[in-house]
Parts: C-alpha cells; sequence; structure tokens
C-alpha cells in the first residue's frame, strides 16, 4: 500500500486524486438526494502468486447498468470504462492485499431528483479490515426489525441506489441502539427478507435455505456465489423459498452474506440461540470454499476472477 487510508488514491471523473481533494457540488442530486447507484467489488490478494483479483467483476457490471437503467440515467459509460478506472486506481495505490472498491456512479451538476445526468463516477478503493464494524465482526447477535423492507412496489430493491440504503439505516440503527449487532427484515408480507446490504442463509436439516429473490431482495451476487458453490462444489442440496418468521428460530444454522461482509454466521436472533450458538458446521465449509474462490484456488471458478497486476 502506497498511501495510508486517509490519503488513499480514488479515480473521479477521469482523474486519480488524493481522496481529500475529490469535490462534488453539494446542490448534485447525488448529496441532496441520494441519487447514485453502485457496487461494493471485493478483491482478493493471492499472496503464493502475488496477484490481486477482482471477484465477478462482469457481473457487478452488468448489475452496475442494471440499476442504471431503472433508476433512468443518461449513461454515457461503459463496461470497458468501469474496468480500467478501477484496475487504474488500485494500481495507483499499490494495494496487495484484500480490498472494498466502492464503484458509484452519480447525478452532478445543478439538477433535482427526477434528473437524468449528467452522470458522473467515481472508484474507491479501501482494504477489508477497514469497512462497518458489523462486517468484521465474528458472529452476529441479530433481531428482527420492526421496519420493514423496502419493496418492488415502491422503492425496488433490484436497484442497487444509494437512498435505498437509508431503509438498511433504519433497521441497523434500531438493532445497535437495542443492543444487537445488526437485523433482519422482514417484507411487505412479513416473511423473511434479508439484512441490512447482506443477504440471509438458514440450515435446516442439511438442507441450505434462502429467501426467493421476489421476497423484497437484492440480486446478489455473493448470494448466487454461495448457492453455485454449496450445489457445484459441496453438493448440498439448495432451495429458494418464502420463509416464516419462527423457522428463523428453529434453524440448525444460519449466516449473513454480502460483498463486503463475506460471509457471517448469526449466532442469535431476537436473543434465541441458532443451533449451538456458534458457527455451524456447513457454514463453515462453504465460507473455506468461498474464500479459495476468491482468492483464486479453486480451478473451476478462475474464470470468475480478473487479475488487477
Amino acid at each position: 500500500m502506497k498511501y495510508d487510508v486517509a490519503n488513499r488514491r480514488i479515480w473521479l471523473k477521469g482523474e486519480i486524486l488524493n481522496v481529500n481533494d475529490a469535490k462534488v457540488n453539494v446542490l448534485s442530486p447525488t448529496s441532496q438526494f441520494g441519487l447514485n447507484v453502485f457496487e461494493g467489488i471485493p478483491c482478493y490478494w493471492n499472496d503464493e502468486e502475488k496477484q490481486l483479483y477482482a471477484f465477478r467483476l462482469e457481473e457487478h457490471y452488468d448489475r452496475l447498468i442494471r440499476s442504471a437503467k431503472l433508476i433512468q440515467f443518461d449513461l454515457k459509460y461503459t463496461k470497458e470504462n468501469f474496468k480500467k478506472a478501477l484496475v487504474d486506481v488500485v494500481r495507483a495505490n499499490e494495494y496487495a492485499e484484500d480490498l472494498s472498491v466502492r464503484q458509484t456512479l452519480f447525478v452532478d451538476g445543478f439538477g433535482s431528483w427526477s434528473s437524468e445526468g449528467e452522470v458522473e463516477m467515481f472508484v474507491a478503493p479501501i482494504p477489508r479490515g477497514r469497512t462497518s464494524a458489523e462486517y468484521n465482526k465474528k458472529g452476529l447477535n441479530c433481531c428482527i426489525t420492526s421496519w420493514r423492507r423496502i419493496c418492488d412496489e415502491n422503492l425496488s430493491p433490484r436497484i442497487k441506489c444509494g437512498a435505498n440504503y437509508i431503509n438498511s439505516r433504519v433497521g441497523q440503527r434500531e438493532a445497535l441502539r437495542n443492543g444487537y449487532d445488526t437485523c433482519i427484515f422482514l417484507n411487505e408480507i412479513g416473511k423473511v427478507a434479508e439484512g441490512p446490504g447482506s443477504c440471509f442463509f438458514m440450515v435446516k436439516e442439511e438442507t441450505l435455505i434462502t429467501p426467493r429473490l421476489t421476497d423484497s431482495v437484492l440480486e446478489s451476487i455473493t448470494r448466487d456465489t454461495i448457492i453455485k458453490l454449496a450445489q457445484e462444489e459441496l453438493g448440498l442440496n439448495v432451495v429458494e423459498r418464502t420463509i416464516d418468521r419462527t423457522e428463523l428460530y428453529m434453524a440448525d444454522e444460519a449466516f449473513l452474506c454480502g460483498s463486503a461482509m463475506e460471509m457471517n454466521s448469526v449466532y442469535t436472533i431476537d436473543r434465541y440461540p441458532i443451533g449451538t450458538g456458534e458457527r455451524g458446521e456447513i457454514t463453515k465449509q462453504l465460507y473455506l470454499c468461498y474464500l479459495d474462490c476468491v482468492k483464486g484456488k479453486l480451478e473451476g471458478r478462475k474464470n470468475w476472477l480478473t487479475a488487477i497486476y
């Protein structure tokens, strides 16, 4: 790492700048209304190969373009622009460690919440250990938040938009006020949806179960990765279905997952211990498989990796 975190370089509007010199107009729609879409792209260092790999870059950029389309941005950037900006800024920082890279398309200028442009971009890498506290805990004590998850009829969770994460904020803040690490949302009809910025899985009788994408769940790349690894690498039975709240309390294992969080075991929900109240065996196997995958140690999954150096 060439620079400390407080002075790291980020990419903004085609330039690589000290983060303290990267400015956005306070009256811009992104500042006033959260009018932006983004991706959190995980990158992993393989020490044996001395190589940094961006994980499932193509899928992240496909989702970024879908988000921009659904929120009706006038998008001037291409996938090649996205990739070059990420590679250039990571190389400029000379990172040789695991990273989380925020890549954001935002509406700049003097428009309003209804503006389509002008759309600009920033790319900001940060070492994984400096991300949110709940992403670095070993095991989570969760509650079911009283706030409901946004749904496709109001603010679609299919759009990875900055403003949508206020829904995650109110649930997370409630959890912290009440002494929990994080929360789990129910959807508009009272069925299990996801965590704040993370997807939910549980294990019951050696079957891995997760809510359907139509249960107010983000089309998560980590979720898709876990399902594929569970089925194709570990031979586990995976079911996508609607989950009732009380099923959570009777689960044998549970975890939350996401690009920033990776996989983190849920120890308790509403003070009910999940299984033994510690990380379960299936969760442990999946996590080790996931780490092998993202670090380039699974030969059959090398197509998911993009070398930075």
